[in-house]
């Protein structure tokens, strides 16, 4: 029997709810986004399929909402149960940002009630159009807001301590510490670009089972072509987290790349092994590129995790999670821009069962390369909780309930989990595209 541990079960206990509720936040973030683009092009262009589009992802949309405020509830509820020491220490700075996560999930809330609400009594619908313009501002504003949370334990800012006393407390300082504008970039385009993948891997899916629709096609070219835009922004937000990383958390980029020595002219390292006598083999290695990832200059020097207490390396597990994540990343640009490019020259390999498979799996990539993402940030913070401050063992709780909490919620995710994805599937079975556009149809007198 493995002896109770408190740290490791808050630790997995947390990791888990944030693996799980990462998903939904992301779609809930990023959706609201796409929909707002297809109702403005089925408007502008009095297209009945966009506006349909519109409609049945807002459909969808509703139930990752759903999902999302029971995990984000239960988020807040662990950093008070397993987190108390962080939370007496941290709280007081960050409480600000917490507060107007919620206050922008209201709002946010409000508006997406009164837009659904008014689906069919506007006789302009440009105006039913504007309700929807909060509700993206606000599921964006909630995700800039907890993000900038995540920020300050990478970067803390913002208080003083004196004599094991919180003084000077700054919380705007706290808010926009140096992580904040890195973070808040590559959270909000990663969510715009995995949303529009994770729709265009439906269309595609449709497609690839021979539903021949033309409102398939236009979801699918839509979705792409935003997938497209988002990925080429994530590169460059990527770009700039590189360089980041190479000045405030140097170790982190450092365990990223297996990088031990400090060197100049550093190649990139992908994949392969760590051998016991701790060199790296089986690597895939890309001469200078870590160097320009880190300064933009292939001459450049970087620091290596040698250069650290050993007991401050993160794990190096997450070697693996940066490379899943980029690899991932660089995939979908290239072939949502192969897309492009096939439909631009009307290549026919775009019409091929295969291709039509390849996009399908670009949702679930997308999804993947998400959830390593964030494995990434979370253990690349490692050994600390709040950077510099608090070990995350001094942070956690020492109570003896913590692994009945991991098994209920353990259980709750598996319901809720379960039970979304019962219910998207049920929703559109029973309402397929043809017999909507053919009900829209005849409620306009046309059938």
């Amino acid at each position: 029997m493995m002896e109770y541990d408190p740290v490791f079960f808050s630790r997995t206990l947390t990791g888990l709810t944030l693996a799980f509720h990462i998903l939904y936040a992301t779609i809930g973030v990023g959706v609201p986004l796409m929909i707002a683009i297809a109702q403005w092009i089925g408007i502008k262009k009095n297209d009945e399929h966009y506006i349909l589009l519109a409609r049945r992802w807002t459909r969808g949309f509703i139930i990752t909402v759903a999902v999302g405020v029971v995990t984000g509830t239960a988020i807040g509820l662990q950093l008070s149960l397993l987190w108390p020491n962080f939370m007496e220490l941290a709280g007081h700075v960050i409480s600000l940002p917490l507060f107007l996560e919620t206050f922008a999930f209201f709002f946010e809330a409000i508006f997406l009630g009164i837009y659904l609400y008014t689906w069919d009594r506007f006789e302009n619908q440009k105006k039913h159009m504007l309700l929807l313009i909060p509700v993206a501002i606000g599921a964006s504003f909630s995700a800039f807001f907890i993000t900038m949370v995540n920020a300050f334990m990478n970067t803390p800012q913002g208080f003083d301590i004196v004599n094991g006393a919180l003084v000077n407390v700054d919380p705007i300082a706290a808010m926009f510490n140096p992580a904040t504008p890195t973070k808040v970039a590559h959270v909000l385009t990663t969510a715009y670009m995995t949303s529009a993948f994770v729709l265009a891997s439906i269309a595609a899916f449709h497609l690839f089972k021979g539903r021949d629709h033309i409102y398939h096609k236009k979801a699918l070219y839509l979705t792409m072509k935003i997938g497209l835009i988002f990925s080429i922004a994530t590169v460059i937000v990527g770009d700039f987290s590189g360089k980041f990383l190479a000045e405030y958390q140097p170790e982190k980029l450092a365990a990223a790349e297996w990088h031990f020595e400090t060197e100049e002219g550093a190649p990139l390292m992908m994949f392969g092994w760590l051998g016991e006598d701790g060199e790296v083999r089986g690597a895939l290695k890309i001469p200078y590129a870590l160097s320009i990832l880190a300064h933009s200059d292939p001459t450049a020097e970087v620091i290596g995790l040698n250069e650290f207490p050993e007991e401050d390396h993160p794990p190096y597990i997450v070697h693996y999670f940066f490379d899943l994540m980029v690899t991932i990343g660089m995939w979908l640009t290239f072939i949502s821009a192969f897309y492009w490019i096939a439909v631009r020259r009307k290549w026919k390999v775009i019409k091929n069962k295969v291709f039509n498979f390849i996009l399908v799996l670009s949702g679930p990539l997308s999804l993947i390369a998400i959830e390593m993402g964030w494995f990434y940030a979370e253990f690349g913070r490692q050994p600390w909780i709040l950077r510099g401050y608090m070990r995350t063992p001094d942070g956690a709780t020492s109570a003896a309930y913590v692994d009945t909490m991991l098994w209920l919620f353990a259980g709750l995710y598996l319901v809720l989990g379960t039970a979304s994805i019962i219910v998207l599937l049920r929703m559109f079975k029973k309402n397929p595209v043809e017999r909507e556009l053919e009900d829209h149809a005849y409620e306009r007198g046309e059938g």
